[in-house]
């Protein structure tokens, strides 16, 4: 059977999934440049492909016409008119085995998520590094015929800023670090007064650009905006494709484990993560980053850590477990890769 032409890729969401799947295609564009490549993705997330050569988006509305499974049979039909002869599902939900054989491709490979070894690290069975889901989605490429090699990545040159992000974040001499201090979940968050410390540290010295978004954010963001010059609150006043712009020239990326250190890691920034209930073992550290510079809650203290793969389960007194890591360890840590 010939090696495909044109793939299918399916990752719908969530956003640091999606930013993940970024490295690989573009180590794919870049080894394999003569095959086409169409990621169904939500419309929101196209702006995280925009740099890929011979890369089409297609926008599923899976909230509007393609809800449901009359909506996934009329996206079938939609999908078919790409001509894709294979799909790669970096999803691999209810949704995506519903749609995979409507589209009828010739060749389908599915991500295995490694369900039973993730269950054994929660249920503390286990305490290792898992395969990162970058090398998970890799697998899915390889299956098709495409092995990749992601040992030397490349990445884009930081973009152009605007005149409205320029107006924002102004010229300063300075170097420049992304703080993007909140999660889905509270067992992900650093504590909000240890934050506040950790900002006005940074700013004594860097410009600090907080990022984050909805109402209650806005107002915590603009509250640590207020504490002192050098700090500024970029939630609300840019796009999405503007705020990639930012990370882009970031010279280091501050995150919990979030999809903010997803897009940092896409862009080759470099990018530190604070990880309360989850931990780096379930694979989802941010790409090409070294071990130490994911800090990591203490074990001792909570030892039950990672409590779930995701940060939504885990006992009450574990809530701040973020917060065992000292505002000076994130400083130092911070300090030592920008100087």
């Amino acid at each position: 059977m010939p090696k495909p032409k044109h793939i299918l890729v399916i990752r719908l969401s969530a956003m640091g999934d999606v930013a993940m799947s970024v490295p690989v295609l573009r180590a794919f564009t870049q080894q394999y440049p003569n095959v086409k490549i169409t990621v169904l993705t939500r419309a929101f997330f196209a702006p995280l492909f925009r740099d890929l050569k011979n890369v089409n988006v297609f926008s599923a509305d899976v909230k509007g016409e393609h809800k449901g499974l009359f909506g996934l049979y009329k996206l079938s039909r939609e999908l078919q008119k790409e001509n894709c002869d294979a799909i790669a599902d970096l999803h691999n939900v209810l949704r995506t085995k519903v749609l995979k054989p409507l589209i009828g491709a010739r060749k389908v490979s599915s991500i295995d998520k490694g369900r039973k070894p993730k269950k054994q690290l929660v249920k503390g069975e286990i305490f290792e590094q898992l395969k990162s889901t970058i090398q998970r989605y890799t697998d899915v490429f390889k299956t098709l015929g495409f092995p990749l090699d992601l040992s030397a990545p490349k990445f884009p040159m930081p973009a152009a800023l605007n005149p409205n992000i320029s107006r924002i974040i102004g010229t300063l001499n300075k170097k420049r670090i992304g703080i993007a201090p909140f999660a889905a979940h509270d067992g992900k968050k650093y504590p909000l007064e240890l934050m506040e410390q950790l900002i006005k540290k940074l700013s004594k010295d860097y410009q600090v650009l907080l990022f984050g978004g909805g109402k209650n954010e806005i107002i915590i963001l603009n509250d640590f905006e207020s504490e002192a010059d050098g700090i500024i609150n970029l939630a609300g006043k840019l796009s999405f494709s503007e705020e990639l712009d930012v990370i882009s020239n970031l010279d280091v990326m501050l995150s919990m484990d979030s999809g903010n250190a997803h897009l940092a890691a896409m862009l080759g920034v470099k990018v530190v993560t604070i990880w309360g209930v989850t931990h780096p073992f379930a694979g989802f550290a941010p790409f090409n980053q070294p071990v130490d510079y994911a800090l990591v809650a203490d074990r001792i203290k909570y030892p039950k850590i990672p409590t779930s793969i995701y940060g939504n389960k885990y006992p009450e007194a574990y809530k701040d477990a973020a917060g065992s890591v000292s505002v000076e360890t994130v400083v130092d840590k911070i300090k030592s890769i920008l100087n």
